[in-house]
């Protein structure tokens, strides 16, 4: 964990997206529904490296398998401070199959959105118009 953590934080793209599992699934409360697989969760998360001022993870929970884990971060966006949570679950090889984020105050998710949407919506209509 203590890699991802590091690769979030310094904004390393390809160190973030070499930890993710092919069926990753990505949720937000930003988002109506989660979205499935690497390339998408990528998106996502290049997205949020993008906008984020300050980031810092500032704690960190395990479960006692060693599977989930809780990292909880600051922030600011567009001057409005926020706090939040990575819910992160990894397979037993180590990759990341699931990577859920909870921000809150609402103002700061507001904040976020509006500061993520240019930059996701383009590449996931690209992905939606790939052919299988």
């Amino acid at each position: 964990m203590e890699e991802l953590k590091r690769a979030l934080e310094s904004r390393d793209e390809v160190g973030v997206e070499r930890l993710l599992a092919e069926d990753v699934v990505f949720s937000s409360p930003a988002l109506f529904k989660p979205y499935a697989g690497r390339a998408a969760t990528v998106v996502f998360l290049r997205a949020a490296m993008q906008v984020f001022e300050d980031f810092r993870y500032v704690r960190t929970f395990t479960a006692d398998d060693g599977h989930g884990h809780v990292l909880m971060f600051e922030a600011s966006v567009g001057g409005r401070s926020l706090e939040g949570a990575d819910f992160v679950t990894v397979g037993e090889d180590g990759l990341v199959t699931e990577f859920r984020v909870m921000v809150r105050p609402a103002k700061g998710l507001a904040a976020l959105m509006d500061a993520m949407a240019p930059r996701v919506e383009g590449p996931l209509a690209a992905l939606n118009t790939r052919s299988p």
